[in-house]
């Protein structure tokens, strides 16, 4: 869908790392090196998107860091398009919405750090019928055509493990 929009395939990588996670930040290299792809074309669409103000940068060293600018006007919106990109709000009303007493429910995984992977790592929080569970996710991975893997936390182990980078998508 975005890449009907988007037509370079560079620009919408970038979207993708740094639109869904504000938390994300990479320099170029790093970001060749995850991409796959020549310094030139990521080095383009970064200063174009710093230019438009959507990227934020900082020198670290010799090292130019860039980071998504959250206070620009159409952040939100474009957080939104990538979500929907990622089939995160399919995710939220098949799933969060009827479980009953979920407490939260997080993005982990490759997906957290803007990767796309086409798996989707959830980690939800609270006390859930795990049979209704993965009813409900067989039916969101049809409507979302990605792999989607969940584990289910108390909140008291969530507090205790979660060491990784996550993305909150969904809060009771």
């Amino acid at each position: 869908m975005i890449d009907t929009l988007i037509t370079s395939k560079t620009r919408v990588k970038l979207l993708l790392k740094f639109f869904l996670n504000p938390g994300n930040a990479a320099h170029l290299r790093g970001l060749e090196t995850e991409f796959g792809e020549s310094s030139n074309a990521i080095r383009l669409e970064l200063n174009r998107l710093e230019k438009a103000n959507m990227l934020l940068s900082q020198q670290e060293g010799n090292k130019k860091l860039f980071k998504v600018n959250s206070s620009h006007p159409l952040y939100s919106e474009i957080n939104s398009i990538v979500r929907k990109y990622f089939g995160l709000d399919v995710i939220v009303n098949n799933i969060a919405s009827r479980l009953g007493d979920l407490d939260s429910v997080y993005l982990t995984g490759d997906i957290a750090e803007g990767k796309d992977t086409g798996i989707i790592d959830l980690a939800l929080i609270g006390k859930v019928d795990r049979t209704y569970l993965s009813q409900l996710v067989e039916k969101a991975e049809k409507l979302v055509n990605r792999k989607i893997a969940y584990l289910v936390y108390s909140p008291e182990e969530w507090m205790k493990n979660n060491h990784q980078q996550t993305v909150l998508i969904w809060n009771a």
